[in-house]
């Protein structure tokens, strides 16, 4: 059986970095988000990798770029994986102190750096393993501390007439800055991307979109409050006269 057969490197991401770039935004991925909290880096220099080590994840990332048989029971072989593609808009994380400066008053930069996939067809669903790196440049601003990275991965089916999401997901990075001098990489193996496998044609149409997506995290970790309903007294009925 082959995992994830014909498998590439869908890319090597390099970025030019821009202090005036932009910054992703919920609407450009479209569904409903699911929150899933990143674990903690395991070692000083190793950025997270939701429970994954850094060296899992640099054997994901060689191990996607490799087209010998992987074994997988009950995988299909042959199977066509979709391609990855940083969504519009999407490709740069800015956090700011805010001020009409921009260059002076950044504090922190995403890029992507690199990213890969994998597939199987198990049980005639689609399950999908991707794996997402990228690094945090500090800016005037910036210093040390900690920092979540909203990471964006969603699954479209994309044609000339529609689009439509078949699986969205955000994922929380917690990134560790250790000095003013620190630029860390950080990284992300998501493996529990899963879908009933389509037609061969329609599977041409599939792409999986990544990005930075600082609205939707902010959605999650302040929810809209709901307004509170005013009561209003009821009227005293009238007193009935008396003649």
């Amino acid at each position: 059986m082959r995992f994830g057969g014909r498998l590439t490197m869908a890319a090597l991401f390099a970025i030019a970095l821009s202090a005036s770039g932009c910054s992703g935004g919920g609407n450009l991925f479209g569904g409903p988000s699911v929150a899933t909290p990143a674990a903690a880096p395991a070692a000083a220099p190793a950025p997270s990798g939701g429970g994954f080590l850094r060296n899992d994840v640099e054997d994901f990332f060689a191990g996607s770029s490799d087209k010998s048989p992987q074994p997988v029971a009950g995988a299909s072989p042959d199977v066509e994986c979709p391609f990855i593609q940083i969504r519009e808009g999407a490709s740069t994380l800015t956090v700011s102190s805010g001020g009409d400066n921009a260059a002076m008053s950044l504090k922190y930069q995403g890029t992507f750096v690199r990213a890969a996939r994998q597939c199987a067809v198990v049980a005639g669903q689609m399950v999908m393993k991707v794996g997402v790196e990228g690094r945090i440049i500090l800016g005037p601003q910036g210093g040390p501390g900690e920092i979540n990275v909203p990471l964006r991965i969603a699954i479209v089916d994309e044609t000339p007439s529609a689009t439509k999401t078949i699986v969205t997901k955000l994922i929380l990075i917690p990134v560790v800055i250790r000095s003013a001098d620190d630029n860390p990489t950080f990284a992300h193996v998501e493996d529990n991307l899963s879908f009933p496998m389509p037609s061969s044609s329609d599977l041409e149409n599939y792409i999986v979109y990544i990005g930075f997506d600082p609205l939707a995290m902010q959605a999650e970790q302040h929810p809209a409050r709901a307004k509170p309903r005013i009561r209003r007294k009821p009227k005293p009925a009238p007193t009935a006269r008396t003649d």
